[in-house]
């Protein structure tokens, strides 16, 4: 029972610094923590991390809106072409193996983390072109196909994808592509977690989806005030060192 106490709560601390912080999905870490330490299934491990953010992200979200840091209008384009794809991604994911999934969100954990601290997602980083106003339009429903159907099939990463899209071809500064990110992850979250919810079943996990709600929740709210008043490249190796720790341990559990 300790155990699973700790273990969702780190899970739901780190996910909830990352979704704060960077706009990252809350599953990137509870994911892989869940699969590695508990040994839950990963399809059902991927509803858990979905369902944690949903109150995780739709809370930032309006952190970010009150701030001024929020774009609805292509958020809401966005959305639209994400949520068809992350259901159909959702159905397709079922029939991946549990332990080659679960290692390889290990893998893109940490890789993410190294990104964050080496390479954060500044104004530095945009291609240096801007966009006109229609194709940005067509270009943010292009965009919302792919991180929804990867988003459902892997379950992880449509946040931090989300964000360097929004920064490096969007044109984005890195608070509001956060605070877009974190409300269309939102949707993705709640459509991902019915999704999965339906074709699997997380009736044994309940606990663990409770502990990680909560834990997911109150870090993200702490983080997003905070990250509203920092500089934008600490709060990307913040969210990176958190990362990038949870990787090396869940690599050395996982795989030695």
């Amino acid at each position: 029972m300790w155990k699973l106490f700790i273990v969702c709560a780190a899970a739901g601390i780190a996910a909830g610094v990352g979704t704060g912080f960077a706009g990252m999905s809350a599953t990137t870490a509870i994911v892989p923590m869940l699969v590695t330490f508990l040994g839950v299934p990963w399809y059902e491990a991927v509803g858990i991390g979905l369902a944690s953010d949903v109150l995780a992200s739709v809370c930032s979200a309006l952190v970010y809106k009150k701030n001024g840091n929020l774009d609805l209008k292509h958020g809401a384009i966005m959305v639209a072409a994400v949520l068809l794809m992350t259901v159909l991604g959702s159905y397709f994911s079922q029939y991946m193996p549990d332990l080659e999934m679960g290692r390889l969100s290990v893998v893109f954990t940490t890789l993410m983390g190294l990104r964050f601290i080496v390479l954060p997602a500044t104004k530095q980083t945009k291609l240096g072109f801007s966009i006109p106003a229609n194709r940005r339009m067509l270009l943010s429903v292009i965009c919302g196909v792919f991180i929804g159907f990867y988003c459902g099939f892997m379950g992880l990463g449509g946040g931090m994808m989300m964000l360097f899209i929004l920064t490096t071809i969007l044109q984005y500064d890195l608070k509001t592509a956060v605070g877009t990110s974190v409300f269309v992850m939102t949707f993705i979250a709640f459509t991902g977690a019915c999704s999965h919810f339906y074709f699997g079943d997380v009736t044994n996990y309940i606990p663990s989806l409770l502990l990680c709600i909560v834990f997911t929740l109150v870090s993200a709210l702490i983080a997003a005030a905070a990250s509203n008043h920092m500089k934008d490249k600490t709060t990307n190796r913040v969210t990176g060192v958190v990362l990038f720790g949870l990787g090396l341990m869940m690599l050395w559990e996982s795989f030695l």
